[in-house]
């Protein structure tokens, strides 16, 4: 199984890029451009996120985890081609500013070459976001 793994620092408070991340129905306000929509699915389990992508695409993400104390959000995606994902972001305070990570562990492993440049970029796309 492939691990993709991008971190960025963020000069601002962990408390407040956790208050962003945790608000996982407000992608496109985190990440604007690059995720240009969201919808929770009406579901009876966990919540699902319909993530649409500003390349058009479209995936679900079922958010499994929401932990405060850890300041971590977890989603496997599923789909057609994916035979595993989990995604885990989490927020660590670093001084006076935040320390981002993002993880993802896929099969088939060939998902690793497509999915890590777009994580990359979501993750630059964050922090230059919360940065202004």
């Amino acid at each position: 199984m492939a691990t993709i793994h991008h971190e960025t620092t963020i000069a601002r408070p962990a408390a407040e890029v956790w208050a962003a991340v945790r608000d996982y129905g407000a992608l496109p306000d985190l990440v604007p451009g690059f995720v240009v929509a969201t919808e929770i699915l009406p579901d009876n389990g966990p919540p699902v996120r319909r993530v649409t992508f500003a390349d058009g695409t479209v995936i679900d993400e079922t958010i499994v985890a929401v932990d405060d104390a850890r300041q971590r959000l977890v989603w496997p995606i599923r789909g057609p081609g994916v035979d595993h994902h989990n995604g885990a972001a989490q927020v660590i305070a670093d001084g006076g500013g935040t320390r981002m990570t993002w993880t993802a562990d896929v099969l088939p492993d060939s998902l690793a070459d497509a999915y890590s440049p777009l994580m990359q970029a979501g993750l630059a796309t964050m922090a230059a976001h919360l940065r202004r």
